[in-house]
């Protein structure tokens, strides 16, 4: 088993890895200039030469991409030369570290925590950015993949024990259909319907975030009902999804003699789905829902865009419009890091339920 813990997690560090090259070698082929961003079009030519070498970006890509590494890694090298000189570099990086050893008369081996930069425009570090929009993100994907996860299970379940009738066939053609209806697409129909015209009788909004600023200003509160148009068309796919794997799996476990014995003696339809058929047929539905989960968090761009949540996709977009590459960047890199986590501890869950996993 340790040995199985430990593969899965070089896996994922290759993976991160290769995601983080990937980024790195992406924006930096984008045209552009970071020092103007941060100046203005209407900097001298000599600040601009100053940023460009606080940030390194007059460094060849090669180098770059290790200062980059350097600053994500939690084992670096501290530069007592770089942080006095510098100018407009941020030099909080070096704020809380542990030395380990020193390597020469100017640089030090550190324990640190791994540093995103920080934003061109607003010059906020990128991580408190994160740290700010993630948790509503968060909520968003958790409150949609439950939705789809309860309405999926009970609607595949009903769907396999009545198979082949209108409910079957219609639940079949309606998860077809929001398999095909694309996020951006049913978010601008349920808030158009949903915010706008039926807004009477809804009370649900267009736009709106988790917390809601109070008339008077004075504060916020919380305001759940802003919740519930992006978390169905968050959770659209996922659902039908659900509802097919959870109608296919059924359908095979109810095949078996097993069950077919539990029918002959007696016992009642709903102790045969409970006891017997569902937790044999929840393996794969487990399976997506985990993989859709990390999914979301990572696709909730255009829903959060659409519905103004303040979520990490929303500002993903914002900052891609105002050319803050370090803001993306570091989304990126956490939502793969998320993704790698969370498939990994899935991943180690099944080998402890099936040790059969293990020598795979």
């Amino acid at each position: 088993m340790i040995n199985f813990i430990i593969k899965r997690i070089f896996y994922g560090f290759l993976v991160l890895i290769g995601v983080l090259s990937l980024v790195f070698l992406l924006f930096n082929a984008l045209p552009g200039d970071p020092a103007r961003l941060m100046l203005g079009q209407h900097a001298d030519a000599q600040a601009i030469k100053i940023i460009n070498k606080d940030l390194g970006l007059d460094k060849p890509l090669s180098t770059q991409f290790l200062m980059y590494v350097d600053d994500l890694s939690p084992i670096s090298v501290y530069n007592d030369k770089e942080k006095e000189s510098a100018v407009y570099l941020d030099t909080t990086k070096y704020s809380h570290f542990t030395e380990l050893f020193r390597v020469s008369k100017n640089k030090v081996l550190v324990l640190k925590y791994p540093y995103l930069r920080r934003s061109y425009q607003s010059r906020r570090k990128v991580s408190d950015i994160i740290a700010t929009t993630l948790p509503n993100t968060a909520v968003l994907a958790i409150t949609a993949i439950v939705f789809a996860s309860i309405i999926g299970i009970f609607l595949g379940i009903i769907a396999a024990l009545l198979k082949d009738s209108i409910f079957d066939k219609i639940s079949v053609v309606l998860s077809v259909l929001g398999l095909a209806g694309p996020s951006f697409f049913v978010g601008l129909i349920f808030a158009w319907l949903f915010g706008h015209i039926l807004h009477k009788y809804t009370g649900l909004n267009t736009v709106g975030n988790l917390y809601t600023i109070s008339d008077d200003g004075t504060g916020q509160y919380l305001d759940l009902k802003n919740l519930i148009l992006p978390a169905l068309t968050l959770g659209i796919r996922p659902l039908a999804i659900i509802v097919q794997l959870t109608r296919a799996s059924m359908l095979e476990v109810l095949s078996h003699d097993y069950i077919r014995t539990a029918f002959a003696k007696g016992l009642k339809l709903n102790k045969i789905i409970s006891k017997h058929a569902l937790k044999n047929a929840l393996n794969p539905v487990v399976t997506a829902i985990s993989g859709w989960f990390a999914s979301l968090i990572a696709g909730a761009v255009f829903v959060e865009y659409i519905f103004g949540w303040d979520g990490i996709g929303k500002e993903v977009i914002e900052s891609l419009e105002r050319y803050d590459l370090p803001v993306v960047m570091g989304v990126v890199l956490v939502t793969s890091l998320l993704f790698v986590i969370i498939n990994m501890i899935v991943d180690i869950i099944y080998a402890l339920l099936d040790p059969r996993i293990r020598l795979k």
